[in-house]
């Protein structure tokens, strides 16, 4: 393919990119312009330049990826996130999990004290997306309690949510990362660890350092542990390694009897408090559809294999392969915003680059792995960013800053290739 044509494939990916930043710019407002039209922009777009298909043709491709198994599978864990969320909290479960959480955490490890929660129940999970679902509601609830800032608190759980996705035995990309390169779960798991667990240290070290003067006001209130309970359970079964879907039914219907019970609510309020939950979702479901469909236009088109075509040619060394292995995955999850994936995509190229030059299989999992997830850790479309803001209503480019621990993990997932560390893998 052509540098021309490569160009053209990924180009729905810069419209999306410039309209957003531009008309953003241009207003001093990262609101003025709704995320789903600059989606619906791009999207339109990637119809428009596929010439090489009849405008029926187009539609299906366009059609095939909004409809994609795995993307409505996470429509679904969307409905159901937004209904839980907003029955929890009419129910008064959120407030009772906040000041509990207040009365148990001192002033200075409230920052510290919510990334260690987020590392623990992400690495029992096994997914960013449970984690963010479950703590996010009680970030956002202690924000508004103390009057702190919400994006930060937000972005913590974030940044936590992804040392498990990263590292645990359940982790979809673990998995797959695993599978396509010929090891075992556990020897993925050490390569990972020697660089995840210092970025996790310092992560932590730092958020002791920003609230080791934290001094916050907040209202002692009291605490309905029966309240607490819906939280209780999301979070034990899916510890326990309960399917998400089945998580958020079981504390959807938690909420209900345990809400009606206590006077919270009377049965059709609580229905009520559902379906508002679930229109609540309704940006966040439009925004997925159209980044399902418009990353398979640019799919389709050869944007893809143009990254990967373009990246193979600049491998001349071992640092070199491991490198265009972290390149390649980094690049193709930016385009389909989505880490499992973009190691099933890139897997097989990665193994045969590993073949070629050396690479022990272990260490090409951990890259692929790691890279995955510090892009899909930064990335504002992505579903666990977009999941963050659908729950908290706050526009997901204000999280990008507070991001410390996908950054830090990207920097240490750098160094690691340049200084051949840690050395028995390498």
């Amino acid at each position: 393919m052509s540098n021309k044509n490569g160009i053209i494939a990924l180009s729905p990916l810069i419209v999306l990119i410039l309209v957003y930043l531009s008309t953003s710019i241009i207003a001093h407002d990262f609101y003025a312009i709704p995320i789903t039209i600059t989606f619906l922009i791009a999207s339109i777009y990637s119809i428009c330049i596929s010439t090489k298909y009849p405008i029926k043709r187009r539609i299906e491709i366009f059609n095939r990826g909004a409809g994609n198994s795995n993307l409505l599978l996470m429509v679904w864990i969307f409905i159901l996130a937004g209904a839980f969320a907003n029955s929890a909290k009419a129910m008064g479960c959120i407030d009772s999990t906040v000041n509990l959480t207040l009365s148990l955490l001192p002033d200075n490890l409230l920052y510290a004290g919510l990334f260690l929660a987020s590392c623990i129940i992400s690495l029992s999970i096994g997914t960013s997306v449970g984690t963010i679902v479950a703590l996010v509601p009680i970030a956002m609830g202690i924000g508004n309690t103390i009057n702190q800032n919400i994006p930060m608190l937000i972005a913590i759980v974030i940044g936590g949510s992804f040392f498990g996705d990263n590292l645990s035995f359940i982790s979809d990309t673990t998995i797959v990362s695993t599978s396509t390169q010929g090891c075992k779960l556990n020897d993925k798991f050490r390569v990972n660890s020697y660089i995840v667990f210092p970025v996790a240290t310092i992560v932590f070290l730092l958020y002791l350092i920003i609230g080791n003067n934290a001094n916050y006001s907040h209202p002692q209130s009291d605490i309905n542990v029966v309240n607490i309970i819906p939280y209780i359970a999301v979070l034990v079964t899916a510890i326990l390694g309960m399917n998400v879907m089945a998580v958020l039914t079981l504390g959807i219907i938690l909420t209900g009897v345990i809400g009606v019970s206590e006077g919270a609510y009377d049965f059709f309020q609580w229905l009520k408090t559902l379906g508002d939950g679930i229109v609540s979702m309704g940006e966040l479901i439009i925004v997925t559809i159209l980044a399902g469909g418009l990353l398979e236009m640019i799919k389709e088109n050869g944007g893809i294999d143009y990254i990967i075509k373009k990246i193979m040619g600049h491998v001349h060394s071992k640092s070199g392969a491991e490198f265009s292995i972290s390149v390649l995955v980094s690049l193709v999850n930016v385009c389909t915003a989505n880490n499992t994936v973009a190691i099933i995509t890139v897997g097989d190229i990665a193994k045969k680059i590993s073949d070629r030059y050396g690479i022990d299989n272990r260490k090409s999992a951990s890259l692929l792995d790691t890279f995955s997830c510090v892009v899909q850790g930064i990335l504002p479309y992505g579903a666990q960013i977009l999941m963050a803001s659908g729950l908290s209503k706050v526009n997901p480019i204000h999280f990008i800053g507070y991001l410390y621990y996908p950054f830090l993990l990207g920097i240490f997932a750098l160094l690691s290739i340049y200084f051949r560390y840690p050395k028995k893998f390498s």
